[in-house]
């Protein structure tokens, strides 16, 4: 299930940066006293009473919108609460209910979200502020008094929040399901891809880039499984990025990485491995996440003796960190080894949650050790002492050593690959830790 997600609406300068940035715990949005600062969204995780999710700040809406800016500001306030599960609308206890005030509880009213209320810059706790009691004239229910720069209240308002959360459901079948996210640059063939596997068309398909604006889930059963495929706007090159809807679909297809098992990195056969598609690609691999490089297309290039080998090789060289992602050429227009996906899927998402046992590991790293010596510098060689897996998704592995200064990445990087043959990890990333063990322990 994907962590709920929390928008912060308000007129600007109401001090939504500086709650946002409080719950957080880092300063990340710019809080500045000059209306307008934030302008797109901001999103980051977070947590309570063991709940995570998500946190969008945005920029203030104004009612009247008179230039480029604020208009854009508002559009991007619009789609918030439209991905929202719960609305946190903030307004300023000193400056009262205002026209802006009243325009915007309107609009959350019509979305029919739930809504949480709060009253900022409510500095001096005890006794309620008689002006808390003019925002019950919103129709938004009770308001929350808090000082996000003293950090006074915003735990009840967390509290409120906590409240509208759906509830997860304790179902094991869930673990069952492998969430698969269809990644690549726009008009790649993603929503094609899920209307060949779904036999329907659930998604709307156009050679115009950027059809597909939100992440689709489309749930799928068969023989070999249960999965859910998860269809993402195409992400674009930044400087391309200027449309305020793009920038949101580029929000949600990062989202929709995040809460992914395995990645299909679609890549356009008639065009080849482009700068996007490295961006992309680089995206599913730092975030840990099975990958399958599915080369889209293959029916339309011509093909001879050594051609399949050739692209193959050409790939590799451009997406070089997914030298450990298996490749498959298919066709999302004929169906043509479409069929093929599924068993790698399974493949490549147990291998992203493979568990190794200490014992077998350290063998493993004992007998690498004994082909190739770890590095030495002056004088000084690289010992290594035991190693033990911290998790999974990707599988992380602690390496203790006598000194981690003699841990060259080079060294590292072979660890990696005789951990990945003998393991047969095809698809997923490895992390390596290394720690030095000190006397005392």
């Amino acid at each position: 299930m994907s962590k709920p997600m929390v928008a912060l609406i308000g007129r600007p300068n109401v001090g939504k940066s500086t709650f946002f940035n409080y719950i957080i715990g880092k300063r990340l949005s710019i809080v500045e006293d000059i209306a307008g600062v934030t302008r797109d969204r901001i999103y980051a995780d977070s947590n309570w009473r063991g709940k995570n999710f998500t946190l969008i700040d945005t920029g203030g809406i104004e009612s009247k919108a008179e230039d480029v800016i604020q208009t854009g500001m508002k559009e991007q306030a619009d789609i918030a609460i439209n991905i929202a599960d719960v609305v946190v609308f903030i307004t300023d206890i000193k400056q009262g209910v205002t026209a802006s005030d009243m325009d915007i509880a309107l609009k959350l009213k019509k979305s029919k979200k739930p809504i949480v209320l709060v009253c900022n810059k409510s500095d001096n706790f005890g006794e309620p502020d008689p002006a808390l009691y003019e925002f019950y004239n919103l129709g938004l229910g009770e308001p929350y008094p808090v000082s996000s720069t003293n950090a006074l209240g915003i735990g009840d308002v967390l509290d409120a929040i906590y409240e509208y959360f759906p509830e997860q459901e304790e179902n094991d079948n869930d673990n069952e399901i492998i969430n698969v996210s269809i990644i690549g640059k726009p008009n790649v063939g993603k929503s094609s891809l899920i209307n060949k596997i779904l036999g329907e068309n659930r998604v709307i398909v156009s050679d115009i880039a950027g059809t597909t604006r939100d992440a689709i889930d489309s749930y799928f059963e068969n023989e070999t499984g249960k999965y859910n495929f998860i269809d993402t706007a195409g992400i674009r090159r930044k400087s391309k990025v200027n449309e305020n809807i793009e920038k949101y679909s580029v929000l949600r297809s990062l989202l929709a990485i995040d809460r992914s098992d395995v990645c299909l990195m679609l890549i356009d056969a008639t065009e080849g491995v482009t700068d996007q598609d490295t961006k992309i690609a680089g995206e599913a691999h730092e975030a840990g996440k099975g990958i399958i490089i599915v080369v889209n297309k293959w029916d339309e290039i011509e093909k001879t003796n050594g051609t399949l080998e050739k692209y193959k090789k050409e790939v590799y060289n451009r997406l070089s960190y997914l030298n450990y992602a298996p490749m498959i050429f298919i066709s999302a227009k004929t169906g043509q080894r479409v069929d093929k996906l599924f068993e790698l899927i399974k493949k490549v998402a147990n291998n992203n949650a493979m568990r190794v046992t200490t014992s077998v590991l350290n063998q493993v790293i004992n007998e690498a050790i004994a082909i190739v010596q770890p590095p030495s510098d002056k004088g000084k060689r690289l010992k290594i002492l035991y190693a033990v897996q911290a998790q999974t998704k990707p599988p992380t592995f602690i390496i203790f050593v006598n000194n981690r200064e003699l841990f060259h990445f080079s060294y590292e990087r072979y660890l990696v690959n005789q951990i990945r043959s003998n393991f047969a990890l095809e698809g997923t990333p490895i992390r390596i830790i290394s720690r030095e063990k000190n006397k005392e322990e």
